[in-house]
């Protein structure tokens, strides 16, 4: 594995970091501000629109996409790096240049199982960043980090299917950008476990759609990219070309949408961290307690260490799964997925935990954004995935090779 930037990953990246600097770090308090001044409502603030247009003037568009038809063609590998920058400003950067979650996983979805139709009429708008999607899998009713639990029947009827069923945690879909929802439910419960799930495209101005309300994540309600709603699909009928893929292949389109974006919250998890990190290090120089610098402490020199340490780890072992997405294909590398779905959230929980203490009560205020960073980083080791599950998956991997006489 070559752990040198290719020549093109090295000009983006320093472009990138050009528009980090003189656009997305300076526009960070308007856009909170507009999520504090909305109230109840769900806004989208101009300022991101004006992002959006300065990316892409800069070619910093889709760059999550490795399909050159659709996307920058870069490999996992190259596009690493790049998700890292993004992540220092994870509520901006990544919207900004259209590689922001859950578009990213849906654009991949119809990229790889539109038909040309669907492509036509909602991948085009996706990749031009007029439109916002939302993905409507988990529910509030059923253990779902076993995705074969879920309820939501998709019934055939002549030539519509008639969906009913409970969402929650449909990021985005509060923000009124927002055109559809990919949705996973059961066309056939009596087929093979694996089998029973479909996935659909459901506009959400259809007939039976009822967007009832956000949740929030620690006490934070994302009003300026759409919440985390609860959808109730009451005897919703779309067309059948609305089908994705074959009737009972949700559950491996599901598997094929995670890989990708498992790994790019991880990347992003490390700029977090590594802002995390800028932070205490700074704060440490700029505070006496004790007539002593913080920095001169040794329980602060002990967390810079081991901060340093966890992060380039992490580094490592995403750069890996990677390489390997990029080499063997993302079902081969589903381990190492696991393996850094685990480790990178709560690597970056517990950096940006160590630059809280450091700042003392700025560090929990909203004046900097290390209480938001940690509320996304501890979110991350539930959301695509509980670390339960993941670790689960890493034992019986490791436990069957020695059961087949492996060494």
């Amino acid at each position: 594995m070559e752990f040198a930037h290719s020549d093109k990953t090295t000009e983006l990246r320093s472009r990138l970091s050009e528009f980090m600097d003189s656009h997305i770090y300076p526009s960070e308090n308007e856009y909170a501000e507009a999520s504090r001044s909305a109230g109840d409502s769900f806004v989208y603030p101009t300022v991101m629109d004006e992002l959006k247009v300065a990316a892409k003037e800069r070619g910093l568009w889709n760059l999550f996409l490795p399909d050159h038809r659709w996307g920058s063609g870069l490999s996992n590998v190259e596009y690493a790096p790049l998700a890292e920058v993004m992540g220092r400003s994870p509520f901006l950067a990544p919207e900004a240049t259209n590689c922001a979650a859950p578009d990213t996983g849906n654009m991949e979805i119809l990229a790889n199982f539109g038909t040309p139709i669907q492509q036509e009429r909602w991948l085009a708008p996706l990749l031009s960043g007029e439109i916002r999607t939302c993905y409507s899998m988990t529910e509030p009713d059923v253990a779902s980090s076993d995705a074969t639990n879920i309820r939501t029947s998709i019934v055939r009827d002549g030539d519509e299917y008639v969906i009913s069923g409970r969402k929650w945690w449909s990021h985005g879909a509060m923000g009124d950008r927002c055109r559809f929802a990919i949705l996973m439910g059961v066309t056939d419960p009596d087929a093979e476990r694996h089998r029973r799930q479909s996935m659909i495209i459901v506009p959400l101005d259809t007939p039976g759609v009822q967007v009832e309300r956000t949740t929030s994540v620690f006490g934070y309600v994302e009003r300026t990219s759409g919440g985390h709603a609860v959808i109730n699909y009451n005897d919703v009928r779309v067309p059948m070309s609305n089908l994705l893929g074959e009737e009972g292949s949700g559950f491996a389109i599901a598997q094929a949408r995670l890989g990708p974006g498992r790994i790019h919250h991880c990347m992003r998890l490390i700029g977090m961290a590594e802002r995390a990190f800028d932070m205490m290090c700074c704060r440490a120089h700029e505070r006496f307690p004790f007539a002593k610098a913080l920095a001169e402490q040794g329980v602060v020199q002990e967390w810079v260490a081991e901060s340093r340490i966890r992060i380039e780890q992490a580094r490592l072992l995403v750069l890996k799964a990677a390489w390997l997405m990029d080499t063997v294909g993302n079902k081969e590398a589903r381990i190492e997925i696991s393996a850094i779905k685990v480790a990178v959230p709560e690597m970056a929980r517990w950096v940006i935990d160590r630059a809280i203490q450091t700042h003392g009560g700025a560090g929990v205020s909203g004046d900097t954004p290390l209480a938001a960073l940690y509320a996304q980083a501890r979110l991350l080791q539930i959301a695509d995935g509980p670390d339960e599950v993941h670790r689960m998956a890493i034992a019986r991997r490791e436990l069957r090779r020695y059961d087949a006489g492996e060494r």
